[in-house]
Order: structure tokens, then C-alpha cells, then sequence
């Protein structure tokens, strides 16, 4: 590990943000209380984003039978990265590697017209992969994932657009997160018995996908080996500071799962039809999203997202009572606050140990009196000494718009 470039496994520990235990086992992270405001910030964030653009959430069970993964391709193609199956009774089920074949027989439960579609079903969901424990470290290769993955069900006439949608979705989150995407991929099958062989279904998804990644501008390399084993794929590549590269978020275009689950619609002559699927996650999984956040903030998260958003120093004992009153304001305009009060060491000690917090408000006992906070910002900027109310209404307007300049008009 080089010291001098931020690495999520180091800061991760240092910010106490989450941890691993031997007991739990490798892959397998656990989160601390400021890992999990992140996680759960981050998490509410692209659930708000989808519902706002049309997306039903649903929850499914992390477990299927052996039978579902059969039909959906996972176990001929799959197998190696699954978890062995576990008897139960005359039956098998496995902790499931992937979220798509639970969102068809989602769709299949229910008959479904054109005039539905695009239906877009959304879940925050777990999945797991077995992993060999010598590519696990940190958030980045685990076990256990988190998923921000949907599915949306659509006629072929729709999926180029449902597909340039989820690009924008992605792009827009990007921007919100201080994320810099390195490239598109478009990524292809290569040689072996790894993917489904119909060559009719791959050359109509790869096709819609370039004329989706071309309408949109987008420069990107097509590289083969790189498909999912259902179909091609567009992914969203960043890269770490040491230049590593990674796949964040992920668009792709499925033939072969409406297919293998038997799913239709109605359509407007009366007669069943074949939905297209589209699968696209905006974050990828939550535990490389916020691996990468770590180490491209270096813990000096946006203030939308900080685990800690303000601090609040009295100077003395004396100003102690009216900290807590200012953190009690925060906290009902829905900020995160917390007091770092003289029993925690100097005034000096405090404000550098809240050096990664956004926003300080010093309280001494003129502020006090006076019912005025001495604003410190993270950027080093001294805005002075305003009403906590002024204060709060400011610190309220930044995370609102998630905006990148700190110090916004109430």
C-alpha cells in the first residue's frame, strides 16, 4: 500500500467507518455508526433519484431454489462465483449472485399490458459471490454486496430510450457525488462456453447499445470479454488514485432472461409479446461506491453526505448548555450535529480532530450572549460570527441542493 495516495482501507479505519473481523470472516464488512450514515445517505439518495424518474421499489428474498438460478442462466453460467447450494428437505436453495432473475418472476406474477410499460423496478438489494479470499480487501471485492440494481420491462421500441434515461440517471448522480467517470466501455463476449450462445439476440443488443452510446456523444471502446453472460453491456469506468480501474454502473440490454422466464404483454392487437429487459444500476454496489467516495474525497465528504455536517465547540464549560441547544436546532431541521465539548481537549485540539466536518461553529461567551455562532468552514474559510439561525438556514440550503460551495444564501 503506497502511503502517500488515500487508500479506502486505511481512511476507512481512521474515519471509523467500518471494519472486518476474523470471527465474521474475509469479504464480509461490517459498518460503524459514521459508515452507516454514509451508507444510508447514499442509499436514500439514488432511492429518491429513481422514484423521481419513475421507478417502483420491491423488495425479494436474498435466497432462491437451485431451479430459478437453472432458468435464468446462472447456474450453467454462473456456477463457479455462486455459494454452494444448501440442502433443505428434498430441495436446494442458494444465496442468490445476482437480483434479475427475482425481478422477472416479479413481472411474471403478474399479467401486464403495453399500456404498462416501461415498468421499472428498482431494489436496494443484498446478493453474494464466493469470492477466493485473495482478491478480498476492503469495500471494493467482498462477499457480501449491496446492490443499487434495476430492471425495467419495455418493448423494443422503448429500450433505447429507457437506456439513454439510465445514462442521464447516472450522470446526473455523478455530478451530485463528485464523481469523475474514466471511460464507457462497451463490453462484449469473448470466445468460451461463458455466454449464452445466440448470436442473433447478441448482434440486436450490441446494436442498440452503440446507437444508444452514439446518440448521446459519448466516446467509448468496445472490448470483448467484458459482457455479462446474458448480453452485452455499457459500463461506467472510474478509476482509483493509483490509477487502478473499475466498474461503478452498468446499463445493459437482455434478450435471453424474457425469453428463459417466459415473459409477455399484452399488447395493442390482443396478443402476447416479448418485453425487452433492461438492467442498469446508478451506483453499482453501495460498498465500491463508497470506497470510491472515500478515497476521491479523502473523508472530506460533500455536506450533503458527511456522516457529521456540524460541529459545535464551546470555547468553556459555560458555553456548553447553549452548544447543545444548537445542536438540538440542527438536529430538527434534519442536519446532522454534535458537540465537542472542553472535556474533549483544547479549543485548538477540537477544531483540528473536526477537520473533515463542513461546517464549526465556535461558541464563546460573547457568541453566548449574543446568540451567534463563529462559523469555521472546512475549506479554511472564516465567515465570522452570525446568528445561529442565519447559520443553520445557510448550512440547510447546501445540503438541500448538494451543492460544492459551502457557504450559500439562506
Amino acid at each position: 500500500m503506497n502511503d502517500h495516495l488515500p487508500d479506502h482501507r486505511r481512511l476507512g479505519r481512521e474515519l471509523d467507518l467500518f471494519d472486518t473481523d476474523p470471527l465474521m470472516g474475509a469479504g464480509l464488512p461490517y459498518w460503524l455508526p459514521d459508515g452507516a450514515v454514509v451508507r444510508h445517505t447514499l442509499e436514500e439518495y439514488v432511492r429518491e433519484a429513481e422514484r423521481a424518474a419513475g421507478y417502483r421499489h420491491v423488495y425479494s428474498p436474498v435466497l432462491g431454489k437451485r431451479d430459478l438460478y437453472e432458468i435464468s442462466g446462472h447456474w450453467d453460467h454462473y456456477r463457479d462465483d455462486m455459494f454452494p447450494p444448501m440442502d433443505l428437505g428434498a430441495e436446494q436453495v442458494v444465496l442468490r449472485p445476482s437480483l434479475c432473475p427475482h425481478h422477472a418472476v416479479i413481472y411474471r406474477s403478474r399479467s401486464h399490458s403495453y399500456r404498462e410499460l416501461p415498468l421499472r423496478i428498482a431494489e436496494l438489494g443484498g446478493m453474494y459471490r464466493a469470492e477466493l479470499s485473495g482478491v478480498l480487501g476492503g469495500l471494493t471485492r467482498v462477499r457480501a454486496i449491496n446492490l443499487n440494481d434495476a430492471h425495467i420491462f419495455c418493448t423494443l421500441e422503448q429500450v433505447a430510450e429507457e437506456a439513454r434515461a439510465a445514462l442521464d440517471l447516472i450522470a446526473r448522480a455523478y455530478a451530485d457525488l463528485g464523481i469523475r467517470a474514466a471511460r464507457y466501455r462497451l463490453s462484449l463476449p469473448g470466445e468460451g462456453g461463458k455466454y449464452v450462445a445466440d448470436p442473433r439476440l447478441w448482434r440486436r443488443a450490441t446494436a442498440l447499445l452503440r446507437e444508444v452510446l452514439d446518440a448521446a456523444g459519448l466516446d467509448y471502446d468496445a472490448v470483448e470479454g467484458e459482457a455479462a453472460f446474458y448480453g452485452p453491456k455499457i459500463d461506467v469506468q472510474i478509476t482509483d488514485p493509483a490509477g487502478r480501474e473499475a466498474t461503478l454502473s452498468t446499463v445493459q440490454i437482455d434478450f435471453h432472461q424474457p425469453e428463459r422466464f417466459d415473459l409477455h404483454y399484452i399488447g395493442a392487437d390482443g396478443a402476447k409479446h416479448r418485453p425487452v429487459m433492461v438492467h442498469r444500476s446508478v451506483i453499482g454496489s453501495v460498498e465500491r461506491a463508497v470506497a470510491h467516495l472515500v478515497e476521491e474525497h479523502r473523508g472530506a465528504f460533500p455536506a450533503w453526505l458527511a456522516p457529521v455536517q456540524l460541529a459545535v465547540l464551546p470555547v468553556s464549560e459555560a458555553q456548553e448548555e447553549q452548544a447543545h441547544a444548537v445542536v438540538r436546532q440542527a438536529v430538527a431541521r434534519g442536519l446532522r450535529a454534535q458537540v465537542s465539548g472542553p472535556g474533549d481537549g483544547t479549543l485548538g485540539a477540537r477544531i483540528r480532530a473536526a477537520r473533515l466536518v463542513p461546517y464549526q461553529a465556535v461558541i464563546g461567551e460573547r457568541e453566548a450572549g449574543a446568540g451567534l455562532a463563529a462559523v469555521r468552514l472546512r475549506d479554511g474559510a472564516r465567515p465570522g460570527a452570525v446568528p445561529v439561525a442565519e447559520l443553520l438556514g445557510r448550512i440547510a440550503a447546501r445540503v438541500a441542493d448538494r451543492g460544492a460551495d459551502l457557504w450559500a444564501a439562506a
